[in-house]
């Protein structure tokens, strides 16, 4: 299915659609659920990607630990809008996000690394991010059965590369 889509910046309006996508994977534990509150309090770190019929069929969000480092996070593309390139737009979008905030060390949380992997993103020990492991994993239900994968991409670097 081809999909096309917009991506924007999200806004407050956008919580509510935003919790319901992220708890649709949530629901066979592929994510961490989101309330609509705690996305409406974040909102200014979402993008999404909005389809013609103003549906948001994908997600991602920056989540920053320090002003050097953040976390590629509640990246989540509709099922419909799987294998149409959004997965890669919108981290795109929240990676020019980080840029612009001055953040050029970003890592992510993943099941899926096979995606982070071919978007340039390597494979490190989430130790070597003890600001995530002291404020989110301590806490967070999965801390004794947590099988994501820790991936890690210097966008500095990575912009020095392409120049």
């Amino acid at each position: 299915m081809n999909v096309a889509a917009t991506i924007r910046r999200g806004r407050p309006e956008d919580a509510e659609a935003i919790a319901g996508l992220i708890a649709d994977f949530a629901d066979e534990s592929l994510m961490l659920r989101r309330t609509p509150h705690m996305v409406a309090l974040a909102i200014d770190d979402y993008v999404v990607a909005v389809d013609a019929r103003a549906r948001i069929v994908a997600c991602g969000a920056l989540k920053e630990y320090s002003p050097s480092v953040a976390e590629i996070a509640a990246i989540a593309v509709s099922r419909e809008a799987h294998g149409c390139g959004l997965g890669r737009a919108i981290v795109d979008a929240v990676e020019s996000l980080a840029v612009k905030r001055g953040i050029y060390d970003v890592f992510a949380l993943t099941l899926q690394p096979a995606f982070f992997a071919a978007l340039g993103y390597q494979r490190v020990d989430r130790a070597r991010y003890p600001e995530k492991i002291g404020r989110d994993c301590l806490g967070c239900i999965r801390r004794f059965a947590c099988n994501e994968i820790c991936f890690a991409k210097n966008l500095q670097a990575e912009a020095r590369a392409a120049a």
